[in-house]
């Protein structure tokens, strides 16, 4: 049973969505502040949160802030709808998806689903000691780690599957409608800005370790490409 903190001030939101989980076998707990959230997430005994982005005492942005500090689980942003600001910023920042408002809990339901799937999904053609390698990257998918020029990568869910599903077609381009049925589990929705940002988010970590060119390329109307050296 994968266990689901749910950080968000709204009594009737929460009460809704904590049933309804629970319904669909999650274990449930609930934070209705961000310092009590994000004390929560941290003891690491979550398979996934669901932050909401206003909230008192601690902002959802703060708060996943204050996650992604010490943790890489998994984080579905709520935000309200059409406020692509608070949006972008928790992308850049290490959510690995986000639902707007108002959201039906078996829209939440199935985000979670998706994240958890690709994230405890075991490769089926690589060994943790033997590592999927292209050029200066290496990663290890049934461990979820990755490497660049021998130096850890620290990568949230989705980048890391992002990522791996870049390099298993490396030398290719590869849609944004693959990269998001296969690397964030759903269809690509209409406007949705999430892979661009994401992989923003992978090509500045890796220049941060000292790659001095970008491995991921837009391709012009196709997608993206990471180049193979």
């Amino acid at each position: 049973m994968s266990k689901v903190l749910l950080i968000d001030d709204d009594v009737e939101l929460v009460d809704m969505l904590k049933e309804y989980l629970e319904q669909e076998k999650f274990e449930v707990n609930v934070a209705y502040d961000g310092e009590t959230g994000a004390a929560e997430a941290l003891t690491g005994q979550y398979a996934i949160a669901v932050l909401d982005v206003m909230m008192p005492r601690l902002n959802g942005v703060d708060t996943l802030r204050r996650i992604r500090a010490r943790s890489s689980m998994p984080v579905v942003m709520l935000t309200a709808k059409g406020d692509d600001t608070d949006r972008i910023i928790g992308l850049e920042l290490g959510a690995d998806d986000y639902v707007p408002k108002p959201c039906t809990p078996r829209e939440i339901a199935a985000r979670i689903r998706a994240i958890l799937r690709r994230a405890t999904a075991e490769s089926s053609e690589q060994s943790p000691y033997s590592p999927l390698s292209v050029g200066a990257l290496s990663m290890w998918p049934e461990q979820r780690r990755a490497t660049w020029a021998g130096h850890p990568l620290e990568l949230t869910s989705s980048e890391f599957n992002l990522l791996e599903v870049l390099a298993r077609n490396a030398g290719k381009p590869v849609s944004k409608q693959h990269l998001s049925e296969q690397g964030l589990g759903r269809p690509l929705a209409r406007f949705d800005r999430n892979i661009d940002v994401h992989l923003s988010s992978i090509r500045q970590k890796i220049a941060a370790l000292g790659s001095d060119k970008s491995c991921i390329q837009t391709v012009y109307r196709l997608g993206y490409q990471f180049i193979k050296e």
